[in-house]
């Protein structure tokens, strides 16, 4: 592959970051603000929208909370991120059953925020910009193990679908 097109795949997720916990809105937004925040933050990875009824699916699945008077808010958005990057690579099933071992070690700001830390890191060295992966927290558990290896399928799918967008703009 040339250097030109290793560039231009990797300028999308040079600067990708997927928002903090603490950065995620503070305020309850409604289900068709959720779905656009969500876009929002992974429109670099080129994946489908999640949709208001996705999201409305997830809720009556158990994979999120029910919103709070009509409004989803950090803890919501946090499931909602994730969910709408493993659903690429895991049936839902074996998402919420991820979900719920994380949960019973970690809050769910500690969980998310190690979620992003690994989906930037492992992205960064599947598309060139690093030559290794950094080690992320201090346990090693099965459930870590789990998750990366989903984020590695996932920034292969980010990756292949990258291509394939670049070599149709070429035709």
């Amino acid at each position: 592959m040339d250097n030109y097109l290793k560039k231009i795949l990797a300028s999308d997720i040079r600067g990708f970051e997927l928002p903090r916990y603490d950065q995620l809105p503070y305020v309850g937004l409604y289900l068709e603000q959720t779905a656009q925040y969500i876009n929002q933050c992974l429109q670099p990875l080129g994946f489908s929208e999640t949709t208001g009824s996705m999201i409305r699916n997830y809720v009556k699945m158990g994979l999120v909370a029910k919103p709070v008077q009509k409004q989803y808010w950090a803890d919501h958005v946090a499931h909602l991120i994730s969910i709408s990057i493993l659903k690429h690579v895991l049936p839902l099933e074996q998402v919420h059953f991820l979900f719920s071992r994380q949960e019973e070690v970690y809050t769910v700001p500690v969980a998310y925020d190690y979620f992003c830390m690994e989906m930037e890191n492992v992205l960064r060295v599947r598309f060139g910009l690093k030559d290794t992966l950094e080690q992320i927290g201090v346990a090693d558990t099965l459930e870590k193990e789990i998750l990366r290896s989903a984020i590695v399928a996932v920034s292969h799918t980010v990756y292949l679908n990258a291509c394939m967008r670049q070599l149709q703009n070429r035709e």
